[in-house]
């Protein structure tokens, strides 16, 4: 067969630097923003952050010199409405050198001083979180214990978990340790009383029950209910998690009053001993939105703090104004990608309020009630409204948050799926989830409501929902099953 050449016309999508650009940024939540922000920056000479630029009047049109602003082939199309400036609050570290009537500084906060013949600051070391190894060798290190028993402890705490458990065998240990050591069974076990004895109590327990009985072990012996409380841990603890206070009164010979002392003194006990010598990482939310209540209806409105104050440098623009030569050329180039840069943002952020007004158009019950009169929602609707595709909407959505009276919700909270009524219409299942909470939260706990109760309330309500619906809408608000929320 000889190779032939055929003319072939189709359509195809294509996407520019540019559109890929708008497309990451909308997706990109405030603080990824800021980041994405500041790392151009500091690569394009073309662009600056300006704190003192304001967030009432000032359009992001404004920020491009008049000369400069003309449209660039195939630009995106950005809404004419003048937005108000969002900004990064840039860190700044400024470190003034002491006057002598400062010194000594206070306790609470280190300043460092500057020698006038250095211009290098000394660095200021962030205070480390609590350790719970060096809390427990600093324990170990004043016992009155030999220099070996201090050593064999230190291993044992450093086979801890992060909850404080030793949860390796002792006998396992000891095979793993080298021969030369000369640590028996027998050493590891007094090595365990030692730890056992260090704060926090409940240290190097091997399971839940001996967490348990070394933090009762550790009360004033005069406590109330004490004892009962210590045989109730140590021989009937899966009652007490299955809540069986029938078979728990009968086997302790107690009335309701001691079982109920008994119960609130277990469960004021720390089950993860370790958890306040934890490190977590704190997730900061600024919200891209802010609703209030004008004339008696909501209004969305852009948060101005959360918008960079983003501008093309004036100096460099008007230097380059004219030049096309190629010592130039780079410099254009990003003068372009700042140009386009900054309608971008503005595009993301215009996107960002058309939805979240269209959104709190369609929720106003919301506002004024609260999640019980959430009305069902889908993304395709919002999309047809601002006329974009669902793709959009739904990165325009995603770690995109809103600040209301009723707190800060991301925006995908108020979509979700709906249940039909017997009258034809349907419930939001937020509203849901949110009758249910209330329902449990009103209970008797002597009589908890099961599932199918909750089902037949909500049926007279006229909702229609399944018992394994409402199991998945609990669960999901992490509210337990009616055996665990029985009381007495």
């Amino acid at each position: 067969m000889k190779p032939t050449l055929q003319v072939k016309l189709s359509q195809h999508l294509a996407l520019t630097p540019q559109l890929q650009q708008s497309i990451r940024l909308l997706q990109l939540s405030t603080i990824e923003l800021n980041q994405e922000i500041e790392r151009i920056v500091q690569e394009n000479p073309l662009l600056e952050l300006d704190d003192s630029l304001g967030n009432d009047s000032t359009d992001y049109h404004s920020l491009i010199p008049e000369e400069l602003a003309a449209p660039l082939p195939n630009e995106l199309e950005v809404a004419e409405e003048s937005l108000p400036i969002l900004s990064v609050e840039a860190e700044t570290d400024v470190k003034q050198p002491l006057d002598e009537r400062e010194w000594p500084p206070d306790d609470s906060v280190f300043r460092p001083y500057r020698d006038d013949e250095d211009e290098r600051d000394i660095p200021q070391q962030a205070v480390e979180p609590p350790n719970l190894r060096a809390h427990l060798n600093s324990q170990l290190s004043l016992s009155q214990i030999s220099q070996r028993d201090r050593k064999i402890t230190g291993l044992l705490i450093d086979s801890l978990d992060d909850d404080g458990y030793l949860v390796q065998d002792l006998e396992e240990l000891v095979d793993l340790l080298p021969a030369e050591l000369s640590i028996d069974i027998d050493d590891l076990h007094i090595a365990l009383e030692h730890l056992q004895h260090l704060d926090p109590p409940g240290i190097g327990a091997r399971n839940l029950r001996e967490c348990l009985v070394m933090q009762l072990q550790a009360l004033p012996p005069d406590t109330p209910y004490l004892e009962q409380a210590l045989a109730l841990v140590n021989n009937h603890l899966e009652s007490l998690a299955s809540r069986d206070f029938g078979a728990i009164k009968r086997v302790l010979h107690c009335n309701d009053d001691c079982l109920r002392s008994v119960q609130q003194m277990i469960t004021r006990l720390n089950p993860r001993p370790a958890t306040a010598f934890s490190s977590t990482v704190a997730c900061y939310i600024v919200p891209d939105v802010i609703v209030t209540k004008v004339g008696g209806s909501w209004v969305a409105s852009l948060n101005p703090e959360a918008m960079p104050r983003l501008r093309i440098n004036r100096l460099y623009a008007e230097i380059l104004k004219g030049c096309n030569d190629d010592s130039t050329r780079r410099l254009i180039s990003q003068l372009q990608e700042a140009k386009w840069l900054v309608k971008n943002v503005q595009q993301r952020f215009n996107t960002i309020l058309k939805a979240s007004a269209a959104i709190v158009e369609r929720q106003q019950q919301f506002f004024e009630h609260g999640a019980v009169a959430m009305r069902p929602m889908i993304l395709r609707e919002i999309a047809d409204v601002l006329n974009l595709h669902e793709s959009t909407i739904s990165r325009v959505t995603t770690q995109k948050f809103m600040r209301t009276p009723r707190g800060i919700f991301e925006l995908k909270y108020f979509f979700g799926s709906h249940v039909s009524t017997d009258s034809g219409g349907a419930c939001s299942a937020t509203a849901i989830r949110a009758l249910i909470k209330q329902m449990i939260s009103e209970e008797n706990s002597r009589k908890p409501l099961s599932d199918s109760q909750i089902s037949e309330v909500l049926g007279q309500q006229g909702i229609m929902v399944a018992r394994r619906t409402v199991a998945k809408y609990r669960e999901s608000l992490q509210i337990p099953s009616v055996n665990l929320r029985k009381s007495f």
